[in-house]
């Protein structure tokens, strides 16, 4: 049987942990060292579905900004779908993913979206309300992750996977 391929860009604000999610996911690792990502890193993982199916995530982990500009437009290109990635430590970071979001629309009208709200193990600093989360709940999928520990990064791509093959 053959394995599905899908294109998942990452988009979000500068230093909110989309490399840091890739690598958890991809390679099972964490760094503390922050490293900016110059235009798009390419990661992939075949991730295996409830009844013998399988698709393989190509992860496109675009480089952080708060606006698309025309090289972030053309990463785009073919996408299935979005992982928006914000840090709960910083609330501009989630109002920059959702812009990004609107941008996005008029180059991917039918990429479905998905929030990784990051950084779930700095719980106790984080500024985005839970009244927001689920707020946003009613229109989009919304996880709170944590790259450090993994907690909540199987869950998001899983999600992800999941709708690509429905």
């Amino acid at each position: 049987m053959s394995t599905a391929v899908y294109k998942v860009c990452m988009l979000g604000d500068f230093g909110v942990g989309k490399t840091s999610l890739v690598a958890r996911y991809v390679r099972s690792t964490f760094s503390d060292k922050y490293l900016t990502t110059v235009g798009v890193k390419v990661d992939s993982r075949e991730v295996a579905l409830p009844g013998g199916d399988a698709v393989k995530l190509v992860l496109w982990d675009i480089a952080g900004r708060s606006a698309l500009d025309a090289p972030s437009v053309s990463y785009l290109r073919g996408a299935s779908a979005l992982l928006l990635v914000a840090d709960g430590t910083r609330e501009g970071s989630l109002s920059s993913a959702l812009n990004l979001l609107m941008q996005s629309r008029s180059s991917l009208p039918d990429a479905f979206a998905v929030l990784a709200v990051n950084k779930l193990d700095l719980l106790d600093r984080w500024e985005v309300a839970p009244a927001t989360l689920a707020e946003l709940r009613r229109s989009l999928p919304v996880f709170e992750t944590s790259a450090l520990s993994g907690a909540g990064v199987e869950a998001v791509f899983a999600e992800i996977a999941t709708r690509l093959r429905a």
